[in-house]
């Protein structure tokens, strides 16, 4: 028995998702090594990374290659590129405190929801069935839905990029600047900030129940 589970071992890492798992790991690495002298390369690459994220998924469902480790390396390949972004941002911007609150926010929300899921013996940090919260219901239970939110945040942050100059900018100032530019632009920037603003809404919800979850674990565990 041992020997089989020592087969299966390396298996779960040529998965075909973790394997596009690592290709994104090696496009972040040279988008943020160029992302000083050729942004527009940077975006390409980073969104191209961005996309693959949800080309794993489907590998996984259609292989029925599914798997923790999996999972794990997902999130934290998500939380990591994100960070790094806001990270740039935080140095282009003004006020650059705003991206680091973000930052902030997006990992604190996700590592208490998989710890909290971990606690409470689920296999998905994507079970959220027993919340009251219709929203975070629909995040995790409507896929189109979630990759607006998704699509719409790192889109936002993408264009954020973009637009900053090598000096510290304005952020309200840049924004206002995009309401004046062509009606196509300007829908896509009303689009990714509604997605963007939904996202964060629920990043709160997802930290409160998941802080929720944890407290309620400790109080089963003193009794």
């Amino acid at each position: 028995m041992a020997q089989s589970s020592a087969e299966k071992t390396p298996s779960v890492y040529l998965y075909i998702p973790n394997i596009i798992g690592y290709f994104r790991i090696i496009i972040n690495f040279i988008a943020f090594a160029v992302c000083y002298s050729n942004r527009t390369l940077f975006a390409i690459l980073y969104f191209f990374s961005f996309f693959c994220d949800g080309l794993d998924g489907w590998f996984a469902r259609r292989f029925n290659q599914a798997s923790t480790f999996g999972a794990v390396l997902d999130m934290v390949t998500d939380r990591v590129s994100t960070a790094c972004l806001l990270a740039l941002l935080s140095q282009f911007y003004r006020p650059g405190l705003v991206f680091l609150i973000l930052l902030g926010l997006d990992i604190t929300s996700h590592w208490f929801q998989m710890y909290s899921s971990f606690l409470s013996g689920k296999t998905s940090h994507k079970d959220v069935k027993d919340t009251g919260y219709w929203l975070l219901k629909l995040y995790y239970g409507y896929r189109p839905f979630m990759a607006f939110c998704c699509v719409a945040s790192e889109v936002l942050y993408i264009i954020l990029f973009l637009f900053a100059d090598e000096k510290s900018t304005s952020l309200l100032k840049v924004c206002r600047g995009m309401l004046k530019e062509s009606p196509l632009i300007v829908f896509i920037f009303i689009s990714t900030l509604i997605g963007w603003a939904l996202k964060q809404v629920i990043n709160v919800i997802q930290m409160k129940t998941a802080a929720d979850a944890c407290v309620v674990f400790d109080l089963k565990r003193g009794k």
